[in-house]
């Protein structure tokens, strides 16, 4: 992605630090490493319905799988507690 940015009217100041800043380099891992590889269990659980359907309402609202907001729920706990 080549998008340059030209600033108008800046201040002095931010115009010389701009002048002087080195552009910054693409930071973020490419999208096959976002996932993290884990080796997963499938279980059967029961789950109480308000609880399911909160995760569910919530990751529709955030467009993720509500199985995955669970995980890492538990994830978390463990790390905390585990």
């Amino acid at each position: 992605m080549k998008n340059d940015i030209i600033y108008k009217d800046a201040p002095p100041d931010i115009e010389n630090a701009l002048s002087m800043a080195e552009p910054i380099t693409d930071f973020l891992p490419p999208p096959s490493q976002l996932i993290e590889k884990v080796e997963k269990e499938k279980v059967t659980i029961s789950l109480n319905k308000r609880s399911v359907d909160f995760f569910k309402r919530a990751a529709k609202k955030e467009g993720v799988p509500y199985q995955a907001m669970i995980n890492n729920l538990l994830d978390r706990y463990v790390r905390r507690y585990g």
